[in-house]
């Protein structure tokens, strides 16, 4: 049985990270050990291209992995760990991240993946060089005002699960008196 064939069995002809029937193909988990029989995947077009191309990335999509995360195929596994950790920043990922469980060959296979895209990644640090990541809560270390409007944040804010700028290391957004800003990394301290 070639493994298109065997894949569709396992799946029921459907993409095993949101459920969709219609363009599916093999999709080889990237960073998988030699020593694991089952890594490749069956996708959709939208999982694959989303999934390659970061730019293209709608996390609302994404939310299928609350249901796929608890796949017993590891492959399966692998990716939605990915894509959760990628997409983490949006709130809801981390929720799941810290609900799934995965064995440790698992995780290390997962975090294999993501440390090769982490090498070239925009490293973000606070007023004391402490490194952020996305859903990491600060505290403003001075007045700042906000462009655009008569608002100023104030000294003692705390900004709670920031998001990151992917393009500059000096810029992340998050809310403060409900409203969304960009604020500049030498302004804030991780709390």
């Amino acid at each position: 049985m070639s493994l298109e064939k065997e894949l569709q069995q396992r799946s029921d002809n459907k993409c095993e990270l949101c459920g969709n029937e219609e363009n599916l193909k093999v999709f080889e988990v990237p960073n998988s050990p030699t020593d694991v029989a089952e890594t490749s995947i069956l996708i959709c077009h939208t999982c694959n291209e989303q999934i390659e191309d970061p730019e293209k990335v709608d996390a609302n999509h994404w939310r299928c992995l609350n249901d796929s995360m608890w796949s017993t195929v590891p492959a399966v596994q692998v990716m939605a760990w990915r894509m959760l950790t990628r997409l983490k920043a949006e709130g809801w990922p981390q929720d799941l991240l810290d609900m799934m469980y995965l064995e440790d060959a698992t995780k290390e296979w997962a975090k294999a993946g993501v440390a090769e895209a982490k090498a070239d990644a925009v490293i973000h640090r606070d007023s004391n060089g402490v490194i952020l990541e996305a859903g990491d809560s600060v505290v403003l270390i001075k007045d700042l005002k906000v462009k655009g409007s008569s608002m100023v944040a104030k000294q003692g804010t705390a900004v709670r699960r920031i998001s990151l700028d992917h393009e500059n290391e000096k810029y992340i957004e998050g809310k403060v008196d409900g409203q969304q800003i960009v604020i500049i990394t030498d302004f804030v301290k991780k709390i």
